[in-house]
């Protein structure tokens, strides 16, 4: 029965909420660790302390505050469906807390780091593997675009007259970014490489859609050429692409819109960077600092 009541939830994720399945997989994953930990007990009989056990269980594994909360916020949704389904009584999530956790300032890659990597042309000699490894670059840190929203990048998404593309975000929310001329030069190169036929964009070696791990392997080996940072991912060239605008002056309220975010509250960590930026600026430059 508890099995079927999470499938039914994660239907509801799929169909219903349209959520993305990486998204889905992240709550699958979370209500498998749930269910192995309170079985044989039926959902309908679990009461909040139970639900602590498996918070104090979590913590004694060395579990981040930050992934607990995760899997609170999962079982908060859950169980609300439950309810609202009428597969429970009342919802034993009530009294349980997130935990506090500290807030972390996102990392980026400074301007003068980057700026030898994005100052490269599409060279006539370069094959497929390389530009195509360089466009990947080239549109995480020139859109700001997340790592499933470049892998499901259509070439229907393109517009080289407008110089644009059209992203599909988080709920399936769209949103169009302008790319630099230099960017859609490296677009133009890779699709005159490209051989295979497929609807998305960018393509693996053998003309399949890109996966996250061949992104990941991508992003880490070129930064690590250029950044001392300890981790280096898709989502830091993310980070560094709205920092960057912040210290050149563009409006918060525009980069909200660019990073696709639902309100200006997750914008505006970008502004403790741009924060530490000025102080560093003031260190420098002000005679009495």
């Amino acid at each position: 029965m508890n099995r079927e009541l999470v499938n039914f939830f994660l239907d509801h994720l799929r169909i219903e909420r349209r959520l993305s399945g990486h998204t889905v997989s992240s709550y699958a994953t979370d209500l498998d660790q749930f269910l192995a930990f309170i079985e044989p007990e039926m959902l309908s009989q679990i009461k909040a302390q139970q639900i602590r056990n498996w918070l104090i269980s979590l913590s004694d594994d060395s579990i981040q505050n930050r992934s607990i909360n995760r899997k609170l916020a999962t079982l908060r949704t859950f169980f609300k469906f439950l309810v609202r389904r009428a597969d429970i009584p009342e919802n034993p999530m009530g009294p349980i807390k997130m935990i506090k956790v500290s807030k972390k300032l996102p990392q980026f890659i400074r301007e003068s780091d980057m700026q030898g990597l994005w100052e490269q042309s599409p060279n006539t000699e370069s094959s497929f593997t390389e530009v195509r490894d360089q466009l990947i670059l080239y549109l995480l840190y020139g859109t700001g675009i997340r790592l499933a929203e470049l892998i499901s990048l259509q070439k229907s998404h393109i517009n080289l007259l407008n110089n644009t593309i059209r992203v599909l975000g988080k709920r399936n929310k769209e949103r169009i970014i302008p790319i630099p001329a230099l960017i859609a030069d490296w677009i133009l190169r890779y699709q005159s490489l490209c051989t295979y036929e497929h609807t998305h964009l960018l393509l693996t070696d053998k003309g399949e859609k890109l996966y996250p791990m061949f992104v990941q392997r991508l992003v880490k080996k070129q930064l690590g050429d250029i950044s001392t940072l300890e981790k280096l991912s898709p989502h830091v060239l993310r980070h560094t692409y709205a920092t960057h605008l912040l210290n050149r002056g563009a409006d918060l309220n525009a980069i909200k819109e660019l990073l696709g975010h639902a309100n200006l509250a997750a914008t505006q960590v970008y502004t403790h960077n741009s924060m530490e930026k000025m102080k560093e600026i003031y260190q420098q430059a002000h005679p009495k600092a």
